[in-house]
């Protein structure tokens, strides 16, 4: 079963390439409001890279399938039970782990971010960041209600993840879905987009520096 236009999960290709190609971005999206945003957050990725995104079940909740570009594959936890069904074949939290370069977490809920700093996997998206490989990096933009941003438990979980050398893009003050201001909602898609690249460039010059 597949939420968008890009193939059959099961069957689809994800070998490492050593040939010039787009980055391979693999986006993920939690239960928060700011999921309503996760396809204009497909949509800028997909103009630049290879994307593949994941939704968690309660994500679906406000993700407008519809609004997820057509050359975008939308993973769930129904996927990686689909996909395997013997003693041999491949696990699909493993092969999306190897395919991307970078992972996006956007939004990042106060219920996954606990998940990830105590090293929980019990869905697709945390068990990809259970294995993931640290010398690619991960980007996380938060969205939760400001209470749950100003606890301490989030502050120590926000430590945690910055310990494994998870990138942190902070949230913004604006109209949370609540009806009041806050401090803790998503930054916009064009804004993650931005930090991405600019991160990215930073890499290459260094590189070629050290070259």
């Amino acid at each position: 079963m597949s939420y968008a236009g890009g193939g059959v999960p099961g069957r689809d290709p994800m070998q490492v390439s050593t040939a010039p190609r787009k980055p391979r971005i693999l986006l993920a999206a939690c239960g928060s409001v700011a999921a309503i945003k996760f396809g204009r957050l497909c949509s800028c990725f997909s103009d630049w890279a290879d994307v593949k995104a994941v939704a968690t079940r309660t994500s679906l909740n406000f993700v407008d399938l519809a609004s997820i570009p057509n050359n975008v594959m939308l993973y769930t936890d129904q996927h990686e039970w689909s996909s395997w069904s013997k003693i041999g074949d491949s696990v699909l939290h493993i092969e999306l782990r190897r395919w991307a370069d970078i992972m996006i977490i956007a939004p990042l809920s106060a219920n996954t971010l606990a998940k990830i700093a105590g090293g929980l996997c019990d869905n697709l998206l945390t068990s990809i960041v259970r294995a993931w490989d640290y010398e690619k990096p991960i980007f996380v933009a938060p969205s939760m209600n400001t209470f749950t941003w100003k606890n301490s438990f989030t502050e120590k979980h926000c430590e945690t993840i910055d310990e494994l050398g998870i990138n942190l893009i902070p949230p913004v003050t604006t109209r949370l879905a609540s009806g009041v201001d806050g401090t803790s909602a998503m930054v916009e898609p064009s804004f993650i987009l931005s930090t991405v690249r600019s991160f990215l460039e930073r890499k290459k010059a260094s590189s070629s520096r050290r070259a």
